[in-house]
């Protein structure tokens, strides 16, 4: 009977004590993947402090850069990463091609060419004497990744004026920072203008848009965060807090109170005078972007679609049968309710 009361005791005792810091639960590490910023916030989130409430509690978040979005898909496989920034291109791919039956769409990024907001541009040399897409006959076309979300873009608008890569023209793969030198340098004949060169006076003064975006395939889900069913499930709660705190940094970062701060914390991230982000950034010369964070299936399966229809993959997908936006709803709801 003594060790009885005695185990009652001390179960009693170890109830009522405070948990030690050494036994409290550890903030979940979310790892994500990004591949050019400002169009992607990812490296830039959380450079504010004092906006996200859940950030370094909760969750870790650690951004990790990817030259393209189809590498991630090697990453997110091999659990590198635990969220992917896939596109209408690489997400179908990550699904058919490498078995991630598992991913799920959970919250959005960039739309590229949405109605009265940035349209991505394709530049020439004002010089090249390629006035038009079927002057790209015998020509250089740089992408940044084959298969990539503007890959695609560049050869559909090149396909529907008769034009097949490597019977027609070449096409080159080499990262966004290099496309304006390649196309000075005359290495390449037609490059992507993403942000933010796009809006570099020295390439505009040398090159011209040949299309856009908008022109080529119209509006489509450039951007949007994916994560396997695993990783969701064990990190529930985490998920939930970061996706509320995304939620709440977007509006802080579109806040036109805050905009000049945020170019600043912006331009000090790229190393680049605020002057070059002063005009366009946040607001509708820049992508657009649903402020809770929520994609737009419909969008996302209109630009899958396309890219069926062009035949750059094999069939078209259900998109909400990959999507789980019950976290981002949730998120948004919390924040609204606790503002």
């Amino acid at each position: 009977m003594r060790a009885i009361k005695f185990g009652l005791l001390l179960a009693m005792s170890l109830a009522a004590a405070p948990i030690h810091p050494v036994f409290a639960q550890s903030p979940v590490k979310i790892r994500a993947g990004w591949v050019s910023a400002p169009a992607s916030l990812v490296p830039l989130l959380f450079l504010k402090e004092g906006v996200a409430k859940h950030h370094g509690k909760s969750y870790l978040f650690d951004p990790i850069y990817f030259s393209s979005s189809n590498l991630q898909i090697t990453a997110i496989s091999q659990g590198e990463i635990d969220i992917a920034a896939f596109g209408y291109t690489s997400f179908p791919l990550a699904i058919q091609n490498a078995g991630l039956s598992d991913l799920r769409i959970i919250a959005d990024e960039i739309q590229d060419g949405a109605p009265g907001y940035y349209s991505t541009p394709y530049f020439v040399r004002k010089d090249s004497g390629i006035d038009r897409i079927e002057d790209m006959r015998g020509k250089i076309a740089v992408t940044n990744g084959l298969g990539s979300g503007v890959d695609i873009v560049m050869r559909t608008a090149l396909r529907r004026h008769g034009l097949e890569a490597q019977r027609d023209y070449t096409m080159i793969e080499a990262p966004f920072p290099t496309h304006k030198a390649m196309l000075k340098e005359h290495k390449g004949d037609l490059v992507v203008g993403v942000l933010p060169f796009s809006y570099d006076p020295e390439l505009n003064e040398f090159a011209k848009p040949l299309f856009t975006t908008q022109s080529s395939l119209g509006r489509i889900a450039l951007s949007f965060w994916a994560a396997r069913k695993p990783f969701i499930h064990r990190n529930t709660a985490a998920l939930l807090d970061l996706l509320e705190d995304y939620g709440t940094i977007l509006h802080w970062l579109y806040d036109p109170a805050n905009h000049k701060e945020a170019v600043q914390i912006t331009a000090r991230f790229l190393k680049r005078p605020p002057a070059v982000f002063e005009d366009w950034l946040f607001t509708k010369r820049d992508f657009y972007r649903d402020l809770d964070g929520k994609p737009d299936l419909r969008v996302v399966q209109e630009s899958i679609d396309k890219v069926k229809e062009l035949g750059f993959i094999n069939e078209t997908m259900d998109a909400s049968r990959y999507a789980d936006l019950s976290l981002v709803e949730q998120a948004s709801t919390r924040r609204k309710r606790n503002p």
